[in-house]
């Protein structure tokens, strides 16, 4: 993946449209003295580069100094911008919502006084018709500021009617606040650590949750407060492995969607990220017939204007989409035929580098390393293994743990005994961090450290004691966060068997669709 340098004007230009170029052209025409002026030969320069370089972009435009380029480039930003603003979207909530307001304070400036109050009504329906309580609370602070001023006979009781709806918008706008703190909090715990490691950290997040929940009962009608409760309730339950917790708010969060359709318009993003942990969701669980028809639904939704014709919700659904397509392929154990959509993911994660964060960056070379492994392709699972190792990054500890162990299994795979010492003491030194490591993973170690020399036609034996030793805490919420990272189970049975990983979880597959 390129490591494009990510200077700001660079980046905003190359995330613009054809017709987005094209119509700051024209505005870049509209507002100057006629001949081509700097800013459009430094747009013209960065939007054929296709990395960023400083030296390059001067030597090649001599009538741009250095001296120059910084106030050029930040005029260029702001122009580019105020090009984009004249972009007329019809369905942007928060431009109608903006325009009725501007509407308002124009009529209040020239005295119309109760056409003014008129157009801030319109503008409230609109922010109730939406959630949007901010907007709601700015358009009642503005009615109070022309009640408290002016006599205009608008309604009768009109003082106590705004002082109720003021102080219930209040109450609204604080819980939403407390509930997005908690959720965003939480989000943050799991990027850092992942999974809860051992009891005393999921009893450590329970806590947290605990105190930092509302104690204020929810209205149902207070859509963003009912949102960021489930979310805080899937990033809990998540965290401590309680997937049918998390199964069951995930799908209150898609839910809240489907009761309410045109929030789609105005949260798409809380959308994407709902059917993402709803597919989780049921992937965890191995709920097949709802996970396949969730993926249907998702990939649908992909492919419709109101995705494709914007660039941060194409990139969003990209990454969940595409990582549902691989735990797809997880689930049926066909693993030699997901490796088939690796390319298109690459092209991808290229086309996209400029706006993928590291986070999901490491997700999908963890992922595919698992596709290459589980298909018996160990050399490719080594290299996107060393990608994660090689990626400087103080975030998912717990997948960059695991993205050691995975590769220390397949150099035992790949019969690499020399180097195996020195990568079981470095693996163990990194998972030792961690503390507490658990029954699986110790066991694991010390099978892996005391078979490094052991003849492939003894293993079979010493597999079988593995397997039957770690086999009880497969249904242990304890030991729940080894088997969700690698399916060390059914790489034990192709190991006893002498049969392709793919082999053992495609006929576990089998047996959940005859159910």
């Amino acid at each position: 993946m390129p490591n494009r340098q990510k200077d700001d004007l660079f980046q905003l230009i190359k995330s613009l449209g054809k017709g987005e170029k094209r119509n700051f052209k024209l505005y870049a025409q509209r507002h100057s003295s006629g001949t081509e002026s700097k800013s459009v030969i430094l747009f013209d320069a960065l939007d054929k580069m296709q990395e960023y370089d400083e030296e390059t972009l001067l030597s090649k435009n001599k009538r741009l100094t250095k001296l120059q380029l910084s106030n050029i480039k930040a005029a260029l930003y702001k122009q580019i911008l105020s090009s984009l603003r004249m972009i007329k979207d019809e369905d942007n909530i928060d431009l109608q919502l903006h325009e009725l307001m501007d509407q308002a304070r124009i009529l209040y400036n020239k005295g119309l006084y109760l056409q003014s109050l008129k157009a801030l009504e319109r503008h409230k329906v609109l922010a109730r018709q939406y959630h949007q309580v901010t907007y709601l609370q700015q358009a009642i602070f503005f009615e109070k500021k022309i009640e408290a001023m002016y006599i205009t006979r608008s309604m009768e009781h009109r003082a106590d009617a705004l002082a109720e709806e003021s102080d219930e918008i209040q109450t609204r706008i604080r819980v939403s606040n407390d509930l997005s703190n908690l959720s965003l909090q939480l989000y943050a715990w799991y990027i850092k650590h992942g999974h809860a490691r051992n009891r005393s950290e999921a009893t450590e997040v329970k806590a947290f949750f605990d105190e930092h929940l509302p104690k204020e009962k929810i209205r149902d009608d207070w859509f963003y407060c009912r949102l960021y409760l489930f979310q805080s309730h899937c990033w809990l339950a998540f965290i401590r492995h309680d997937f049918l917790t998390y199964y069951k708010y995930a799908q209150r969060w898609v839910d809240l969607f489907d009761a309410e359709p045109q929030m789609l318009l105005v949260e798409t993003i809380q959308y994407i990220k709902g059917m993402h942990n709803l597919l989780g969701a049921h992937y965890d669980l191995r709920n097949r017939k709802p996970f396949f028809e969730s993926l249907k639904k998702f990939e649908l939704f992909y492919n419709t204007d109101l995705v494709q014709g914007n660039d941060n919700f194409r990139i969003q659904t990209f990454v969940y989409l595409y990582i549902s397509k691989i735990n797809s392929f997880f689930f049926t154990g066909e693993f030699s035929k997901g490796c088939s959509i690796v390319p298109e993911i690459e092209q991808y994660l290229t086309e996209y580098s400029l706006y993928m964060d590291r986070h999901r960056v490491l997700v999908f070379y963890y992922k595919i390393a698992c596709l290459y492994f589980g298909a018996g392709n160990n050399e490719m699972a080594v290299d996107y293994l060393n990608r994660i190792i090689h990626l400087k990054v103080d975030l998912r500890t717990d997948l960059q743990c695991y993205a050691r162990l995975l590769h220390l299994i397949a150099h035992f795979e790949l019969g690499n005994s020399e180097i195996l010492p020195y990568l079981a003491k470095n693996v163990y030194r990194f998972m030792a961090k961690m503390e507490n490591l658990s029954h699986v993973e110790e066991a694991m170690f010390k099978f892996l450290r005391t078979n490094f020399h052991t003849p492939v036609s003894k293993l079979k034996p010493k597999f079988e004691k593995l397997l039957h030793q770690i086999k009880p805490y497969e249904k242990k919420t304890a030991e729940a966060r080894a088997f969700a990272y690698l399916d060390v189970i059914s790489w034990l049975e192709s190991r006893i068997e002498g049969v392709p990983v793919e082999t053992v979880i495609r006929r576990k597959f089998e047996k959940i669709k005859e159910k």
